[in-house]
């Protein structure tokens, strides 16, 4: 899934620090990508992912966010499974959904839909108060957590989570 929406401590104070901390991350996640030739992009580590897999879940995670947190569609809808396997299954579970999915995507397919993952977040983000953002997402979490916690765990910090998979998977 995403960055630990409970570890919020470190929340920027501003939309113009959280658009900062998501741009510096996206650079580094592109930086880190862009010397890796498409071959490489497809190799799995140990636990089977590749670079390629990262990205794609990624771009998932990001269109979860923008949708279900966001927007307030129902998760499993935006997953595109049946409510009852989404209540049956954890985040790993949900993780294995989406790998599937994606697996047999194309890296300059994948690439794409992340790039244009990334440019609808920040249109969305754009559209948005830091105020609204503070908000509680959603009424039934029993944390309050506001809607800033599921954006940072959805961008800058789920970027900076698996860079550091794609640059172990680049110096294998």
């Amino acid at each position: 899934m995403s960055g630990n929406p409970d570890e919020y401590l470190g929340l920027p104070d501003g939309k113009a620090e959280l658009l900062d901390r998501i741009d510096r991350e996206w650079e580094e996640l592109e930086r880190a990508v862009s010397h890796i030739r498409d071959e490489q992009m497809q190799v799995p580590d140990s636990g089977g992912w590749s670079v390629k897999d990262n990205l794609a879940h990624l771009a998932e995670w990001e269109r979860f966010m923008r949708l279900h947190h966001m927007r307030g569609l129902p998760p499993h809808e935006v997953i595109g499974v049946d409510e009852s396997v989404f209540k049956a299954v954890d985040e790993d579970g949900l993780n294995a959904i989406l790998f599937e999915r994606n697996k047999g995507r194309t890296v300059s397919d994948v690439t794409d839909a992340l790039r244009a993952s990334h440019e609808q977040v920040l249109r969305d983000l754009a559209d948005m108060s830091f105020e609204e953002m503070m908000r509680q997402a959603h009424a039934e979490d029993p944390q309050a957590r506001p809607l800033l916690a599921w954006i940072v765990g959805n961008t800058y910090e789920h970027y900076r989570e698996h860079r550091a998979s794609i640059e172990r998977l680049a110096n294998q």
